[in-house]
């Protein structure tokens, strides 16, 4: 289920509540939804998930994002999320991706290498090439 990127993050597809107390365990000391509520039915709500996280001590931050693409306050709110764990993240959408792409565009943010950016999604499983005009203009923003 969990795709591990480095160190400091993980992505996965949805995730349920009965999920985050093995996340904790593993390791992760915080969650962020990139998934917006209600895009398929039978879902657990954000809500369900952020009580459980809570409840295994984790913190806790939404970030929906829809197919309608990226926006530069949704990098920055994923750079503030991660600086903010003070450890291991497991981000998760439906199938992880809009997860490792907000992950790698907040990397841009921060100004880290882009191919190493690229070669770290790579290696859990994501081609994040066609990002790469995103990353750029990402970087000469933030």
């Amino acid at each position: 289920m969990l795709r591990i990127i480095d160190d400091t993050i993980a992505v996965a597809p949805q995730i349920r509540p009965e999920d985050v107390p093995a996340i904790a365990a593993a390791g992760y000391v915080a969650i962020v939804n990139n998934r917006p509520d209600g895009e398929e039915a039978g879902q657990p709500s954000g809500d369900e998930i952020r009580a459980a996280a809570q409840a295994a001590g984790l913190a806790y931050t939404a970030i929906p994002v829809t197919h309608a693409g990226f926006s530069l306050a949704q990098v920055q709110a994923m750079i503030g999320a991660l600086d903010a764990a003070g450890g291991p993240v497991l981000a998760y959408c439906r199938s992880g991706t809009r997860s490792c792409n907000l992950w790698a565009l907040a990397g841009a943010g921060l100004g880290v290498d882009q191919d190493e950016l690229t070669a770290k999604a790579a290696g859990a499983g994501y081609d994040i090439a066609g990002l790469r005009p995103l990353m750029d203009a990402v970087s000469q923003q933030a």
